[in-house]
């Protein structure tokens, strides 16, 4: 830590401890009958309404029976394929020590040659959102398994098969045989706010059922323009994710399913301070997607476009507004160009949907299907204008099973470790 992150702490930390000590002067004078009216108001609010610490026991008692413990097996020869070199393991990298490095050495000597039963190979974290068995995780969880075996919250194992993955959005959707289930209750999305509680529920470092809690931090959140992950639209928050946290739920206070952790930043590949979900909503409709069609429906409007900011503004003349989406081309043929759109045109709203960036803007088009009509505001000439648009297919075809379980990593530099982590 640098010196100016020791004197912010420090400031912190003298605040928090003023705090204290005036709360515990407040509560003293309570105590001797000398306490002010506006102390007396003070606390009987805080009593009230909960004050500064909320009970989050009710959201995580009804969530940890809907998150699982899923483990990766695969044989020797395909964790030495994912290695890439001796001494580096993705698995070591991605889900902590004890998966990969000297740990996956060890295993791989103690083993007796000829033999390819399978080995742990990582371990991640899924959530039940049916009674028969369906089961959300991150595509990177399940990704290249030869077994994968799904651990309940009271410790029943099952093995489970993968229905489908999207590598884009990064989800998977498995499935294990049994009924009576604890399904989670899917919540929307679209309604979470910037500095709401939100709590992370998952198995770090191989710890079932840990519940983590802090706040909504950002949403629509692009994560980099280098991310394997193609989605843009992040809820970034700050409850505490570690390697294992992967596939597992962010819930509301509520306990109803926000989101799906995905990735954190961070210089160690432990938990720094921020964490990114994939959203419920996206999440819903990718699994909806591949249980019913085999695939990702994705729609497209058929543009090339940029963010629009107060500089591109005011070269493009545009006073009407600061932001949105610059419709830099309008491709032939395509859903844009059917709805009228031209080059020049600044889109402000997508289903009734703001858009603001284009992580916003990816995030409506996540939820739309080939075919799918959606109203749309846009500005033109500083007059706001407004269309139906009927979006279209990427016309992208289905990957072969061969490439969906080919590894997807590569080793980092040795000298510039990335520091985005999938978890």
């Amino acid at each position: 830590m640098n010196t100016t992150g020791k004197f912010i702490l420090s400031i912190a930390g003298s605040a928090m401890l003023a705090f204290t000590a005036w709360a515990q002067d407040v509560n003293q004078d309570l105590y001797v009958g000398e306490a002010t009216a506006q102390a007396q108001e003070f606390v009987k609010t805080a009593v009230r309404t909960g004050g500064s610490y909320p009970d989050f026991s009710r959201a995580a008692e009804s969530t940890v029976n809907s998150v699982v413990s899923i483990k990766n097996y695969g044989t020797s020869r395909q964790q030495q394929i994912f290695g890439g070199s001796d001494d580096w393991d993705p698995f070591e990298f991605f889900f902590g020590p004890g998966w990969g490095g000297n740990g996956g050495q060890q295993r791989k000597q103690q083993q007796p040659k000829g033999e390819s039963k399978p080995q742990l190979r990582g371990s991640g974290s899924g959530v039940i959102i049916s009674e028969d068995g369906y089961i959300v995780t991150n595509n990177h969880v399940v990704d290249g398994a030869e077994k994968l075996t799904v651990t309940l919250n009271d410790n029943s194992e099952y093995n489970a098969r993968v229905i489908g993955t999207d590598a884009t959005t990064d989800l998977a959707l498995i499935k294990i045989s049994t009924n009576d289930l604890h399904p989670i209750t899917f919540g929307n999305s679209d309604d979470v706010k910037v500095g709401e509680w939100a709590l992370a529920v998952g198995n770090p470092f191989g710890l079932n059922s840990t519940v983590t809690a802090g706040i909504i931090s950002a949403k629509g959140r692009g994560v980099s323009e280098n991310s394997s992950v193609g989605i843009k639209t992040f809820i970034q928050h700050d409850a505490a994710v570690n390697p294992g946290n992967s596939g597992g739920a962010l819930v509301n206070t509520d306990g109803e399913l926000i989101g799906i952790n995905t990735m954190i930043f961070s210089q160690t590949g432990n938990y720094a301070g921020l964490s990114f979900a994939v959203p419920s909503n996206i999440v819903k409709k990718i699994i909806t997607d591949i249980k019913q069609y085999g695939t990702v429906q994705r729609a497209v409007l058929g543009i090339q476009y940029k963010e629009l900011d107060a500089e591109s503004a005011k070269e493009h003349g545009i006073t009407a507004t600061k932001e949105g989406i610059y419709v830099a081309k309008v491709n032939d043929l395509s859903a844009a160009k059917e709805a009228g759109l031209q080059e020049g045109d600044v889109i402000v709203k997508l289903n009734g949907a703001s858009v603001k960036n284009s992580g916003e803007m990816q995030e409506e088009m996540n939820k739309l299907r080939p075919g799918d009509k959606a109203a749309l505001s846009y500005y033109r000439d500083n007059k706001l204008r407004s269309t139906t648009v009927t979006s279209r297919t990427t016309r992208v075809r289905p990957r072969s099973p061969r490439a969906a379980t080919a590894p997807r990593w590569a080793a980092p530099s040795r000298n510039s470790l990335p520091r985005r982590r999938i978890t």
